[in-house]
């Protein structure tokens, strides 16, 4: 079986999800996903380094999605708020990862776990975000 990104990122968000409700460490919920039954989907080296940078860039993430958003981010639905943190972190911290395929990524999940329309809101956020924080990249539309 393939070990994925996608899974790794699908894993991040449901981690941060769940310690965003459940107010668990990092720890505990990082062990609960890879231990789960998709984790050979995983690609668990990918998973392991969006949740340390998740964790170590924490504030600085929020900091630069709060611009982007139309209210605060502690009103913005949860699981929209973890696909945002997830995806402004391979935004800033990941550039050998094409933007376009982090904000596809993103909507994806979005759509699979977001309310009905919350792709559409994570898709113009992460755009804002990536004309900001690639602005060669989105120029040139690579």
């Amino acid at each position: 079986m393939k070990q994925t990104r996608s899974w790794a990122r699908r894993c991040a968000v449901q981690s941060l999800y769940q310690q965003a409700l459940s107010g668990g460490g990092p720890a505990t919920t990082d062990l609960e996903f890879l231990a789960g039954e998709d984790s050979r989907r995983v690609n668990q080296q990918y998973f392991q380094a969006l949740i340390e940078d998740l964790r170590r860039h924490a504030r600085e993430i929020d900091r630069l999605i709060a611009p982007a958003l139309d209210r605060g981010l502690d009103e913005v639905d949860p699981v929209e708020g973890a696909i945002l943190r997830v995806g402004v972190c391979e935004l800033a911290y990941h550039p050998g990862i094409p933007c376009r395929v982090v904000i596809n990524e993103a909507v994806e999940l979005a759509k699979l776990f977001g309310a009905e329309q919350g792709h559409k809101y994570v898709n113009s956020v992460l755009d804002k975000l990536a004309r900001q924080l690639r602005k060669t990249e989105m120029k040139t539309g690579s």
